[in-house]
């Protein structure tokens, strides 16, 4: 599972006449490989719950999610775990097949609503348009394997 966090100060995802989009956050990318688990999203999910990467008053990195009453926009995205060290077509051979990662990216999500934050997704296995306003820039990257 690799996972891209970025905090934002607005994050907009849409495909054709549907659209989500959230206020101060975090916008997550997940990729989902061949064998994880919902005990691999459950490990990232808490994680993410308890990152503290909101500013507290002197400006560092201090305060977590929930703590600053933000929401995450969660946007499932294979090609996370795309393979471009070959070639100059990038492998999908170790990206989770569509119907179990649709399955597994919706239990990532009740695992994070679980920590009482605020989640929209995106739109599985749609073209989507991803808009954000990145806030410091923060972005970090997550690998589980």
């Amino acid at each position: 599972m690799r996972i891209v966090i970025q905090r934002v100060a607005s994050a907009k995802v849409a495909s054709g006449n549907n659209s989500s989009s959230i206020g101060h956050g975090i916008l997550l990318l997940v990729g989902l490989e061949k064998g994880d688990t919902p005990d691999t999203t459950a490990w990232c999910a808490n994680k993410i719950a308890g990152l503290r990467i909101f500013g507290d008053e002197g400006g560092k990195m201090n305060i977590s999610i929930s703590e600053v009453g933000g929401e995450i926009l969660a946007v499932s995205q294979f090609t996370l775990v795309g393979d471009i060290s070959k070639g100059r077509r990038p492998g999908f051979d170790s990206a989770m097949l569509p119907d179990e990662a649709n399955s597994l990216f919706e239990v990532f999500v009740s695992q994070l609503k679980a920590h009482q934050i605020p989640v929209k997704t995106g739109f599985f296995q749609k073209h989507m348009l991803v808009e954000l306003a990145n806030d410091g820039p923060v972005t970090f990257v997550l690998d589980r394997k």
